[in-house]
């Protein structure tokens, strides 16, 4: 390689390398852009340190918790390029893909999702007996599921194989007309739960309850 193009890409590559030196934080979005990885999203990971989530669970309200308290940067560096995500993310369908970006380009920022328990246990029941059913939707398949059912606002995605992929998804709500699972994600809610099972049908299903 050249010197010159080594050069160009160093000063490419630059502003991400000090975005993250400078502070050590870096985001779940930082391959959209070195601006998520602005130490003030930290916050964001409000289920970080709780034991009744795994990872995976944790990373999805995360997601969720970025796209709700910057969501002009989230339409502008993660939405516009959703397709790289996977071929599961349908950008294609251009009424919901726009109209999530003018959406998102114009609201406030919405307060952080924190973690609750309750909300937890209703997803993971729904979740876990869904899945092992091959149902879709939201009624409850057991009576243990419908006494632990805690939430004002559901989202059930079927067959997203990652958070970045369950959330956009959940957000483009692509051949919803009402908007209904983008409106709760971005709605004026304060607790959450977010649980992932195997779906018989779909591979995964997460399940996520707000209140």
């Amino acid at each position: 390689m050249g010197y010159g193009l080594a050069s160009s890409l160093l000063l490419l590559l630059l502003p991400y390398f000090q975005s993250v030196n400078s502070s050590g934080y870096v985001s779940p979005l930082a391959s959209f852009s070195p601006a998520w990885n602005n130490p003030k999203y930290k916050d964001c990971n409000a289920a970080k340190s709780v034991d009744y989530m795994d990872d995976r669970e944790k990373e999805v309200i995360y997601i969720l918790n970025l796209a709700r308290v910057n969501p002009r940067l989230f339409a502008e560096t993660v939405v516009k390029n959703g397709y790289k995500v996977s071929s599961f993310i349908d950008t294609n369908d251009v009424q919901y893909f726009r109209s999530l970006i003018a959406t998102m380009d114009t609201m406030r920022p919405r307060a952080i999702l924190r973690p609750d328990a309750a909300c937890v246990e209703s997803a993971r029941c729904h979740a876990i007996s869904a899945g092992k059913k091959g149902y879709v939707g939201h009624k409850r398949q057991s009576e243990s599921c419908k006494r632990k059912e805690h939430y004002y606002g559901e989202c059930c995605n079927y067959g997203a194989d990652s958070p970045i992929e369950t959330v956009l998804s959940l957000l483009i709500d692509s051949g919803v007309p009402n908007l209904g699972h983008r409106k709760i994600c971005l709605g004026e809610y304060a607790k959450v739960g977010a649980a992932v099972a195997r779906h018989a049908n779909y591979k995964y299903n997460t399940v996520i309850d707000f209140y």
